[in-house]
């Protein structure tokens, strides 16, 4: 099925590195970022996972738990994970999901219905498996980005899109282009001049459709 914005994901069952276990278990009650990959001991994906690696500190300090998908056994990525760590300098101690039968990579419309992995497979037969998932602690889709094969994801943008997400959660406001933590924010439109003063204090109104205000 295609998982769109506000959906809830599936609540399929993981095989991965660190156990078996079921995906909204592992959620539980935090955030939670899903990044896949084609394949293991490829360079790309080498550097992203040593980037999400690196990055360890930031995701506890945002209540976040951050899982990886290759469609390679578990057994390669526990092998894989060295390599990680040497690039990078960080160990890679999230787990990583393997999919060989593709069942978690079509359960979340990265790959059509019908793809299968030959013998002999490169990653451009899963060139698609290259998403980021952010799930919110109710275990609905929160954000997605996909990425072609050339291009290495930025991860800052992933920690800043995430800040924007925890910052908005569950309130009347968004944040508007190219926002970082301490910036002003938008105020929603169902909110009166009025009710949005008495909110969050004093708001700038720039446009009638736009006002910002402080956190």
């Amino acid at each position: 099925m295609a998982l769109r914005i506000n959906d809830t994901v599936p609540n399929l069952e993981l095989e991965t590195d660190h156990g078996t276990f079921m995906l909204h278990d592992f959620i539980g009650d935090q955030w939670t970022i899903l990044f896949s990959h084609p394949k293991d001991y490829t360079p790309v994906c080498t550097t992203e996972f040593g980037a999400v690696a690196q990055l360890a500190d930031e995701w506890t300090k945002r209540n976040t738990k951050v899982i990886g998908l290759s469609v390679d056994s578990v057994e390669e990525h526990v092998g894989w994970k060295k390599d990680i760590q040497s690039y990078s300098g960080a160990p890679a101690n999230f787990p990583i999901i393997g999919d060989e039968n593709l069942v978690v990579s079509k359960a979340l419309d990265m790959l059509p219905a019908d793809a299968y992995l030959p013998d002999g497979r490169t990653a451009a037969n899963s060139a698609s498996v290259r998403v980021v998932f952010i799930f919110s602690p109710d275990k609905k889709l929160q954000l997605a980005m996909t990425y072609p094969m050339s291009v290495g994801r930025n991860f800052a943008e992933v920690l800043r899109a995430l800040d924007a997400l925890q910052a908005t959660y569950g309130e009347p406001i968004a944040t508007p282009a190219n926002w970082e933590v301490g910036q002003d924010v938008i105020v929603a439109l169902s909110l009166s001049n009025e009710e949005a003063e008495a909110k969050y204090g004093d708001i700038d109104i720039k446009l009638p459709y736009l006002r910002t205000t402080s956190l």
